[in-house]
């Protein structure tokens, strides 16, 4: 077990010993409102959340604080909340590698069934295949014949454990039959250096911030693994396309709170996060990125967590990806 994931497994106890704060559903929110968001600063996700966090605050009529609390494939942050009263004043951004985290890590001090209740989905991007220019393929059909000629000499890069970066690579490697070298970052931009560097080959990234290094030559896009083209890179086939049946990858990401949340809180939120999404400035932003503005309900979104954690499951065990 790596040294984040030990220090954030043993205060995991403190969760449990937290008390339930009383609250006023009528009220709410009476005080600024906390976002954690379990990432690193400048990935799209802290990039949507605070766009996001800028909106919902005028729909709410209260600041809302965005925290980032990256480390542990979402680990740190969720036990930030889970030792926060259960009032809906902090919330926290759920993201797609939070699902496999609870597969991957054999000691996950959390449950994303038991201790969080969905809010709502406010926002999906999709990963881009891509590889280094000195890479001698035009598609992923190509790029599976090198990893063919060269078993386990070429490797794809990832900002760590679990991501869709990562997930996306294991399931290329399951589905080609084929061999490389995971290696993972702390930090998404570090990857992405070591990419243009050609210290590794290949990367499935996400799309926002890798459409400027394709347009400028420094990487070439093979295939986007959404269900339909991506308008920000039209010429780009699918994976579907290429060939690659149901190779389908996003990011998604939510908002859930603390488990024992009242309903009436939860609703509030949700129609706050529905008008958000709908907003002009909120729309510009996701669609500069690249990404979806997503809504829905509560239950849509927990469905889709049900869906994705025993998805991913799936694709892991497969893989036999465990971190220890």
């Amino acid at each position: 077990m790596n040294k984040i994931m030990r220090a954030v497994f043993g205060a995991a106890t403190l969760a449990a010993t937290t008390a339930v704060a009383p609250l006023s559903a009528q009220d709410y929110p009476a005080k600024p409102v906390r976002l954690v968001v379990p990432v690193a600063t400048g990935t799209p996700i802290d990039i949507l959340s605070r766009a996001l966090a800028a909106r919902l605050a005028t729909e709410l009529g209260q600041l809302v604080v965005v925290e980032l609390k990256p480390g542990a494939t979402g680990a740190v942050g969720a036990l930030d909340v889970l030792r926060q009263p259960s009032d809906g004043y902090t919330l926290m951004v759920l993201n797609m590698p939070m699902s496999v985290a609870q597969t991957i890590y054999p000691n996950v001090p959390f449950n994303l069934r038991k201790d969080f209740a969905p809010v709502g989905q406010f926002g999906a991007f999709y990963t881009v295949l891509v590889v280094h220019p000195a890479v001698k393929a035009d598609s992923p059909s190509e790029l599976a014949a090198l990893l063919r000629q060269q078993p386990g000499k070429l490797s794809f890069s990832s900002g760590g454990p679990g991501t869709p970066a990562h997930i996306a690579g294991e399931l290329f490697k399951l589905r080609t039959s084929t061999s490389a070298l995971h290696v993972p970052y702390n930090q998404f931009p570090q990857a992405i250096v070591d990419l243009l560097g050609g210290q590794n080959q290949f990367m499935f990234a996400a799309t926002p911030p890798m459409v400027p290094h394709i347009n400028a030559g420094k990487l070439r896009a093979l295939a986007v693994t959404s269900p339909e083209r991506l308008p920000a890179l039209k010429e780009v086939p699918t994976m579907i396309e290429a060939g690659f049946p149901d190779f389908v990858v996003r990011d998604w990401l939510g908002l859930v709170a603390k488990t024992g949340t009242p309903a009436e809180v939860i609703t509030k939120v949700n129609a706050a996060l529905g008008r958000s999404l709908q907003a002009a400035d909120v729309k510009a932003s996701y669609a500069k990125l690249g990404a979806d503005a997503v809504g829905g309900t509560p239950e849509a979104f927990g469905s889709l967590i049900e869906a994705e954690t025993s998805r991913w499951a799936a694709v892991a065990k497969a893989a036999n990806l465990k971190v220890d």
